[in-house]
């Protein structure tokens, strides 16, 4: 069998799902960002090479950072080519090591995901966006991963991850810190051993993502010291008669040698006289990793599942028996906060079609949406507006409804009154309706770019979710319709995790194009 179909055939037979483990190597592939020597090597600009900063600790990366951190502090401050970023951040440096941290961070936070667009390795990041897995864990500091999984919610270092209430679904553990926050990396030897000395605390945390879940390693060796420490922790929590808990739960993926062939096998790592079990899956096309991973489908997508497990952990906590019990459709679910408690939330099947019945009673909004992209279903707009619209958008607002209402000669809104139609639900949209607040700062940090080069340079997710921060007159139509053409197949509740995204964004072309 290939990767891919020993993968799925691993990946379905557990009962939860997926966790990614992420390292340097990821980032490596997809942005071309250096590792971790070559990142500090860009700061060595006091006159010494980053080897006389690994010779003098003695090839310990943590210690010789510690060591530039020094010389770098030193030089920043009188530096003209950081003038202004002292000028900017100068009241942000608490220690000795604060300035390389700021200027890591800032060359990091630069990076985005429109560099693997100029990569060979695009189709396996567009793979990567459609997936909905139940976390990511990472010692990565560049924000590539919250730009690709942009509904997970991030913890930034041990200490955010150890005193709240992650919910191991629809989530980012950035173990070693984040660009978005300097001052949580974990850089010099003094931050990797306050690291370590918490690390048991962590493994706590996490030992129920190791058992219940399958947990995929990308951009690791397998000799990593920063895995084989954590799962070294990890064992010590479990003992050792538990550890055959974890067969088949760790999946390390990792490039072909010069005389490998592809392939997935079952081997050991040994730490500390324990065998763990690990799953060994050889391959330069990772693609077939994403695709396994896909395999593994659900209609709802993380963000909403962590919204729900959230909300019951504080209606149980709390034991407040007014709570509200609400029948919400998932397209309007932006956070948690949009209801107060949410129970059997799912993706509803449809009704049990009367054999009978036919013709209009059987159209739906994909059918719509379908019609809006291609106008090709020369449907009779008085039957969509009069029968269709109401029940079809049962659940939902985001329907097509304006391109029906220009068809039979409503323009305007005051024509829309004067006609006495009750589709206020599916016509009183404002702009702001198709924007997910969440992805505000996004766009914010791209506001310059055009519609174009933001369809170009970025996940087809991730457009979907930029484009209606755009100002009407910045949105060009035509190549909106073009972009949801192109992919119609992502309005589908059964082949994409992010189908509402994309649904609003057919109802807001709908508005701009026949509305008002």
């Amino acid at each position: 069998m290939s990767v891919e179909d020993d993968l799925t055939e691993i990946l379905k037979s557990r009962h939860a799902g997926a966790f990614l483990f992420v390292g340097s190597g990821f980032s490596r592939r997809y942005l071309g960002l250096e590792d971790w020597v070559g990142l500090l090597s860009r700061f060595c600009v006091a006159g010494r090479p980053f080897g006389y900063y690994l010779t003098t600790a003695n090839g310990d990366v943590p210690a010789a950072a510690k060591l530039l951190a020094a010389d770098f502090n030193e030089y920043w401050w009188k530096a003209p080519e950081y003038a202004a970023s002292v000028e900017r951040y100068q009241s942000r440096v608490a220690n000795v090591s604060s300035a390389i941290r700021l200027e890591v961070s800032a060359y990091l936070a630069g990076l985005d995901q429109a560099a693997s667009a100029n990569t060979e390795y695009l189709e396996e990041v567009k793979l990567l966006a459609s997936l909905n897995v139940d976390g990511i864990i990472t010692t990565n500091w560049d924000l590539f991963l919250e730009q690709l999984f942009p509904d997970y919610r991030k913890y930034i270092g041990q200490n955010e991850l150890l005193f709240s209430n992650p919910q191991e679904i629809g989530e980012i553990y950035k173990i070693h810190g984040c660009a978005s926050r300097p001052e949580s990396l974990v850089l010099t030897s003094d931050d990797y051993a306050a690291f370590h000395e918490k690390n048991p605390y962590l493994a706590a945390k996490l030992i129920t993502v190791f058992v219940e879940h399958p947990v995929v390693f990308l951009g690791y060796s397998i000799s990593d010291l920063n895995i084989s420490s954590l799962l070294r922790s990890i064992t010590l929590c479990m003992g050792k008669d538990q550890i055959e808990q974890l067969r088949r739960n760790l999946i390390f993926v990792q490039r072909l040698k010069d005389d490998e062939i592809s392939g997935v096998s079952d081997t050991f790592l040994t730490i500390d006289g324990v065998q763990i079990p690990l799953v060994l899956a050889r391959t330069n096309d990772f693609s077939e990793v994403y695709r396994a991973l896909g395999s593994t489908k659900r209609k709802i997508p993380a963000r909403v599942l962590r919204y729900c497990k959230e909300q019951l952990y504080e209606l149980v906590r709390s034991l407040e028996p007014d709570k509200k019990l609400s029948v919400v459709d998932i397209d309007v679910i932006d956070q948690k906060e949009d209801v107060e408690f949410l129970v059997g939330v799912g993706v509803a099947s449809p009704e049990p079609a009367n054999i009978a019945k036919i013709g209009y009673e059987a159209i739906e909004v994909k059918d719509l949406i379908t019609d809006l992209i291609h106008d090709n279903r020369h449907y009779d707009p008085h039957q969509i507006i009069n029968s269709v619209i109401k029940r079809a958008g049962r659940n939902t607002k985001y329907v097509p409804v304006f391109k029906y209402l220009s068809a039979v000669g409503i323009t305007s809104k005051d024509s829309f009154h004067q006609s006495g139609l009750s589709l206020t639900k599916w016509v009183n949209r404002d702009p702001k309706d198709y924007r997910v607040k969440l992805y505000k700062a996004a766009f914010y940090k791209r506001r310059h770019e055009s519609m174009e080069k933001i369809i170009a340079c970025s996940t087809p997710e991730s457009a979907a979710t930029l484009i209606p921060f755009f100002a009407k007159d910045k949105i060009d139509l035509d190549l909106l319709r073009a972009f949801l053409e192109e992919h119609e197949d992502k309005m589908d509740y059964e082949r994409s995790n992010y189908a509402s995204y994309f649904r609003k964004l057919a109802a807001l072309y709908d508005q701009l194009r026949y509305g008002w």
